[in-house]
């Protein structure tokens, strides 16, 4: 029951009852409400709470609002500013005698995630951000500190004139220029600007700057219910001070020796989990005894912490329950302590967004100084500054303070005007077209750039032994960018490994770091053993659904020529296929639909097979199937870098059309106009297709005449039946075979494959091989050239090798000429050796 009270001095008192044994109801059918009782209660609450915050996710999604945002508005929604401006709602729902439970639980959850802020803060890398990103930090926090200052006196004179005004300023003072790290590190992800220059300061500023404002926070509520420094409020700044040097000193000695106790790689005991996540409560229990929020001894429990396995175990056992569950109802009772309707006339916003305007105005232009002093433009210094105005939950941890509405209005918008006021102010500069966007263009006498693209460390040997079978040299190194991609979950665990620089003796930050430095140390230990060969790591954390862009971000600014993506299934012990991740299907998909340069697709069926040789040992048998078209040119040209390799052997297979596919159908039901523009334009193009793939062919024979490892084959087939029969006609010794996607070719010779197309990515014939079916044990490379305008050259035709076209000119003359004369083979099949090259 709620009981109000009128006072002489026309305040309202409260006084709840509470009935200890109403916490479970009998039932509706007993004729009562389930509202009545506390658990029910609870639970409607709780899920009222999480379909508001999940609404508003969804909502703001598509304008890349972060979303501290949604949960602030989702709690403002069920609190007296909208919902619970009807009293019905409000007393049902959120009557007084239920705020208990519901803000007890928000502060348990609370308590529980500033832990895990302070386990996944690493102060070691403070010392490793660097004098530019402390001098943006510092420069930051300045002018809106002053702000927030000079703000205080005019709210405390409307607001209340007997808060105390020394935490008020501190309060207000951090509200204004602190930096919140997680926040920042969403919206650098979704705006795919965490691995540029800009990204990596923000990030680097924005952790000196969350450091130092937890620090102030922890004094400011210290002294936020002392009206007057007191001796009590001395003790409690004394005390504090004590506790935090108890735990760095005592405590996390202790940890430390639990985590040399337990065996690398193994699990950490149930046991110390226990009395880890027990020793947030009592952390939280004896800073709230010593005068402090219980927030504060959580948060510095995670602090002393050791950066490495153990603090990875705990947030994954805490953080979706803590982080989806019960953190969103802190927010809902934020909001539930938030009326909008107490911020009155149009004086008070106008003063309010004076506020917010002087205090982002103050944080860029100290930002602008700092960012002209090493350098940067005014445009990125103002962005970075921008960027520097994330909010998060420390503005929210100002309670029992009557001008909270003004903390969360704040809040909002130095938070909302982010991403719009950066899509406006700054926009990145476009990299200069290049023309080497395709491996048939690139010259053999030239560096090959390839960008190699990595999910897991199963990837990595078969993309390594390809990569020492693509013939690097003196003459032609290869440039290989690996581009490690990382699922971003949400979880501030992932944020934090684009920014983690370790020391070889640190542990690995999570299961993500361990698998990013088993993949970085295979290629550098490749790059080590191997010759004319340079690896440079890459990390890109975001979600499938624009996991492409960053592949192409990086394609275009490296100037790649080849992009190697893993396929989404894997080999299993019976020699199946099974998809390990469908949602790297789509990447796949997506980045073969908006690539920069040629893509090839790896299908891993056992190329790692074998243990890793010398790179003069390496041997692998090649095979390239080849119907025609830019694809299969692409794919020719790559196995044209390849066969220089000493330990290759290569086989060509042409597949020719048959008399069937070449000699006209009468129809006589049906005439077709050969004057017609649309069939002129079909046949022009499949002739100029030929004769490009007729010239890339006779070169490559005459480029190596005198090759013994080289095998040409034609075979003549009619339909998709024959084509297939031949292909599985091959002996197995072959370990790889490449083909073209076939993209945009329609061919009689692949008639019919596509109807049972599991993988349409792959194109006819790339399917059949990768296919579960298909009894071959070798890997496939399914390649895409990329087709622009960038091709647009001489003839049409770009070969790898210029020198040689000059130098055999004649002799192709000859050759064509006599390939133009001479009747297709009568046989099915026609091997052409080094001495049938000569005759």
């Amino acid at each position: 029951m709620d009981v109000e009270v009128d006072t002489k001095n026309a305040t309202v008192d409260k006084v709840v009852c509470y009935a200890p044994n109403m916490v479970t109801s009998n039932g509706i059918w007993q004729g009562e409400s389930p509202l009545n009782y506390a658990l029910p209660l609870f639970i409607l609450q709780v899920t009222l709470v999480v379909v508001a915050t999940r609404t508003f996710v969804f909502l703001l999604k598509p304008i890349r609002q972060p979303r501290v945002i949604a949960e602030i508005l989702g709690g403002l929604i069920l609190g007296p500013s909208v919902l619970g401006r009807n009293k019905t709602f409000a007393n049902a729902v959120f009557p007084l005698r239920s705020v208990m439970v519901i803000e007890t639980m928000a502060n348990v959850g609370l308590l529980y995630f500033l832990f895990m802020i302070g386990v996944g803060m690493d102060l070691s890398a403070i010392k490793r951000t660097g004098r530019k990103a402390a001098t943006v930090a510092v420069a930051g926090m300045v002018m809106p500190f002053i702000v927030g200052v000079l703000s205080t006196f005019f709210f405390i004179k409307h607001w209340d004139e007997s808060a105390n005004k020394a935490a008020y300023m501190l309060l207000l003072g951090v509200i204004l220029s602190v930096t919140a790290f997680p926040v920042l590190a969403r919206i650098l992800t979704e705006l795919k600007l965490s691995n540029s220059e800009m990204g990596r300061v923000a990030l680097s500023a924005a952790l000196v700057n969350d450091v130092c404002s937890w620090t102030v926070l922890a004094v400011s509520i210290a002294l936020v219910d002392n009206e007057k420094p007191t001796l009590a409020s001395a003790m409690v700044v004394v005390s504090s001070l004590a506790f935090i040097a108890f735990y760095y000193f005592a405590v996390r000695p202790l940890i430390s020796w639990v985590i040399r106790k337990t065996p690398e790689g193994e699990n950490f005991s149930d046991l110390y989990i226990c009395l880890i996540l027990s020793g947030v409560m009592v952390s939280g229990f004896i800073t709230d005894a010593l005068g402090t929020h219980s927030v504060v001894g959580g948060f510095v429990f995670g602090l002393v912490i050791p950066h490495g396995p153990l603090g990875d175990a705990l947030i994954e056992k805490l953080e979706d329950f803590m982080s989806g569950l019960l953190l969103p109802l802190f927010f809902a009772i934020s909001g539930l302590n938030t009326n909008l309707g107490l911020i009155k006339g149009i004086h008070m916003w106008g003063i309010i967004i004076f506020i917010v305007v002087m205090a982002c105005i103050g944080k860029i232009a100290g930002t602008i100084l700092v960012a002209l002093s090493y350098g940067m433009s005014i445009n990125e210094g103002a962005a970075l500054g921008l960027l520097m105005n994330s909010k998060g939950l420390v503005e929210m941890i100002v309670l029992n303070i009557e001008s909270f509405a003004i903390m969360v209005t704040i809040t909002i918008l130095m938070t909302g005007i982010i991403v719009p006021g950066l899509s406006i102010i700054y926009r990145p500069a476009r990299i200069i077209s290049y023309k080497k966007r395709t491996v048939q263009l690139s010259k053999r006498d030239a560096e090959l750039r390839v960008l190699v693209c990595v999910h897991t460390p199963r990837n990595v040997p078969t993309i390594i032994n390809l990569l020492e079978a693509s013939n690097p040299t003196k003459k032609s190194p290869i440039c290989i960018y690996v581009l490690n991609l990382i699922e971003f979950t949400g979880h501030s665990s992932s944020l934090l490994i684009q920014q983690n620089i370790r020391k070889s003796d640190h542990p690995s930050l999570n299961r993500s770091q361990a698998q990013t430095d088993h993949i970085i140390n295979a290629f550098a230990n490749y790059e080590q053993h191997a010759a004319f060969v340079s690896i440079q790591p890459l990390t890109a954390v975001s979600s499938y659904s624009t996991m492409h862009e960053d592949v192409c971000n990086f394609a275009e600014n490296k100037r790649v020529a080849f992009i190697i993506l893993p396929f989404h299934k894997q080999q299993t012990v019976d020699g199946g296929m099974e998809p390990t991740n469908m949602a790297i299907r789509s990447v796949n998909q997506n980045v073969l639909a908006k690539s920069p340069c040629s893509v090839g697709i790896l299908v891993d069926k056992g190329l790692h097979g074998s243990n890793r040789l010398p790179i003069d040992q390496v041997s692998h048998h090649v095979s390239v199937l080849f119907f025609g078209g830019p694809d299969d040119r692409e794919a020719l040209s790559y196995a044209w870098r390849m066969c220089e390799h000493p330990g290759i052997t290569l086989t060509i297979m042409r597949f020719m059309p048959g008399e069937e596919v070449t000699k006209p159908k009468k129809d006589h039901n049906h005439s077709v106009d050969p004057d017609e523009p649309r069939v002129l334009t079909v046949e022009t193009d499949k002739d100029n297709d030929k004769e490009l793939d007729d010239k890339l062919i006779h070169l490559f024979r005459i480029s190596h005449a005198n090759d013994e490892s080289l095998v040409y084959i034609e075979k003549t087939v009619n339909n998709g039946e024959e084509t297939v029969a031949a292909i599985r006609s091959m002996d197995d010794m072959h370990d790889l075979f490449i083909v073209g996607r076939g993209r945009g070719m329609i061919s009689q010779l692949t008639a019919g494959l596509t109807d049972w197309s599991e993988c349409p990515e792959l194109g006819a014939i790339g399917d059949l091989l990768a296919s579960s079916d298909f009894a071959s044990s070798a890997s496939v490379l399914v390649v895409q050239q990329y087709i622009g305008a960038e091709l647009d050259v001489g003839d049409g035709i770009v070969t790898p090798d210029f020198n040689a076209m000059q130098k055999h000119e004649d002799f192709i003359s000859q050759i064509s000429h006599h390939s133009t004369t001479t009747p297709p083979p009568s046989e099915r099949s026609t091997v052409f050796s080094a001495e049938s090259f000569h005759r």
